[in-house]
Formats: C-alpha cells, sequence, structure tokens
C-alpha cells in the first residue's frame, strides 16, 4: 500500500459550542460542509484543535457521528480516539469503527506517559477495536509522547494497522525522513502537522499529506496543489500568504484562533471555547487578523485559486 489512499489537506474541524457552552452539531455541520468545499482531501476530529479533552464522552462520540454523516464518504474521515487508558481508547475506536470512520489516529495516553510495553498493548487494542488503519499522532508535550523514528517503525512491526504517522514533534522533517527512509514498508504514509507552516521543507521528504486546522483549508489546499503540480515558485508564493496567519495561530492558541477566523469567514457565530487559560484577540490583534485574512484571501485568488467567501 502507498500513500496514495490517504493522501493531501487532512484538515481538522473545530468543535463549535452554543453562547452557553454546549456543542453545537448544527454549527459543527456548517464546519464540516466549509471544510469540504474549501478543498479538504479529509477530515480529521476530534483532535486537540477540536479540543477533545474537554468533550465527554457521549460528546466525542457526538462529535464522530455528526462528522461521519455529513461528510457522506466525500472525504476519508479520520476519527481521534486517544484515551488517557487503554480501556477508554477502546470505546472511541470501537465506536468509531463502527458508526463508519476511514482511520483512526491517537497519541499515546496523555496524562501520565506510558512505557515502551504498554504504548504497543495501547496501540493494539486500538487497531483491533476499529478495525480500520491507525495513525499514530507523535506529538511533543504537555499531551504528546515524543517517538523516536525507531520507536515509530518497531510500533508498526508489532501492530499491522499502525501504518500510518501524523509528525508534529520538534525534529518533524528530519524525523519524516528518517522514517520514510526506512526500507521494510511497515510505514504507509506519514502527514505531517503544525498548521502546514513547514510543508515546503517536509514535502520533499516523501509525506504524504498534512493535518492542519480547518480555518486556512483553501490556502492549505492551494499550495498542496501547487506543491503536487511540482511548481515551486507558486509553492513558495502561496506559502508566502500563508505563513503570518499560521504564525498566529501558534501564538493565540489553535482553537480559538481558529474559531476567531471562521467566525470573519461567516461559518459559525460562537468563538466560545472551553480550554482553559485560553488566548484571546485584543484589538491590537483582531485588527492585524482582520488584515492578514482579507490579504491573504486576495492574493491566493488572485493567483486564480478558489477561495471560500461567505
Amino acid at each position: 500500500m502507498s500513500g496514495e489512499r490517504f493522501r493531501g489537506i487532512y484538515s481538522i474541524p473545530v468543535t463549535p459550542f452554543t453562547a452557553s457552552g454546549e456543542a453545537d452539531h448544527d454549527a459543527l455541520a456548517r464546519v464540516v460542509e466549509f471544510t469540504i468545499a474549501a478543498g479538504a482531501h479529509g477530515l480529521v476530529t476530534p483532535v486537540n484543535v477540536s479540543e477533545f479533552y474537554t468533550l465527554n464522552d457521549d460528546e466525542r462520540r457526538g462529535v464522530v457521528e455528526t462528522t461521519v454523516s455529513v461528510c457522506a464518504g466525500r472525504v476519508p474521515v479520520v476519527a481521534g480516539v486517544t484515551g488517557p487508558s487503554t480501556a477508554q481508547a477502546r470505546v472511541f475506536a470501537e465506536h468509531a469503527g463502527r458508526v463508519g470512520a476511514d482511520a483512526v489516529i491517537a497519541m499515546p495516553p496523555y496524562i501520565r506517559r506510558a512505557t515502551g510495553p504498554e504504548v504497543t498493548e495501547y496501540f493494539r487494542v486500538i487497531a483491533e477495536a476499529a478495525g480500520v488503519p491507525v495513525f499514530v499522532q507523535n506529538a511533543e508535550g504537555p499531551a504528546g509522547t515524543p517517538m523516536s523514528a525507531a520507536q515509530l517503525l518497531a510500533l508498526a512491526r508489532e501492530v499491522d494497522a499502525v501504518s500510518w504517522v501524523k509528525e508534529e514533534t520538534l525534529a518533524s522533517s528530519q524525523r519524516i525522513s528518517e522514517v520514510l527512509g526506512d526500507d521494510s514498508g511497515v510505514i504507509d504514509g506519514v502527514m505531517g502537522g503544525k498548521g502546514a507552516r513547514y510543508l515546503l521543507d517536509e514535502y520533499p521528504r516523501g509525506l504524504c499529506g498534512t493535518m492542519p486546522g480547518c480555518e486556512f483549508t483553501d490556502l492549505h489546499a492551494a499550495l498542496w496543489r501547487a506543491l503536487e503540480a511540482g511548481d515551486r515558485e507558486r509553492a513558495h508564493a502561496l506559502h508566502r500568504v500563508l505563513l503570518p496567519l499560521v504564525s498566529m495561530e501558534d501564538q493565540y492558541g489553535g482553537a480559538a484562533f481558529c474559531k476567531e477566523v471562521l467566525r470573519r469567514r461567516g461559518v459559525i457565530d460562537s468563538v466560545v471555547v472551553r480550554e482553559p487559560a485560553s488566548p484571546r484577540l485584543d484589538a491590537v490583534a483582531a485588527a492585524l487578523l482582520d488584515e492578514l485574512l482579507a490579504t491573504a484571501l486576495d492574493a491566493v485568488a488572485a493567483l486564480g485559486e478558489p477561495v471560500v467567501r461567505r
């Protein structure tokens, strides 16, 4: 199997909440429709940008069900099944496979870090419960458990379904090369993360896609198309447009920033987040975001790329 099965921009929808803080599935449906219309090749939820750790178990299952239902097979859905224990991850994995997710993704247990054998057993249970391909999310703390290329490859050898990686550790580009440089064939593909800010460095190393937040899906998709076409000049131009926005996302916190952008783009009304101590945009930052977003959408449209305007 090659990286063609899961390839391209696999965007992460936020989990919208009402003004009173309840999960808003009507708004989630709009986010899913926006993300697909903007050119996503796949959807990934609920994960970090989706505030999965703030959702109760029923809400997590509901997010997957709504996403799979609204998506209706138009693009693959990768369901987040990370749990603080193997038993909890098993429940989410079984549900994801049962309701039609095309794959699942998980970090190792995220409250107390597991030992090597415990991580292997954790992913073995996830794979058996889900019955679909498994992505390992290789991320830094506080929730992540960074794994070396050797550890990722050993895990893939131990658990057949674990053949995909989302790589977003500090040395992501080099680790992608290390993992994909292995000739055993146990890894089918590696995707990047971090808002695709390093995509120009990662793409030549052979990655099969990237998993950013959904608010700039049309910009990410345009960049991906340029890379796939081998048009480095166009890719560099699009990356220069995107980089100030994803840099700002990094500074102001994933979910809160994503929701501010989606509100400005007419997708959601409420920017409520549950994540504690989440940064908020002050007047200076809000004005900068408005300027950067308008400039980016106009610049991408001027290059003849489709952008979603509402």
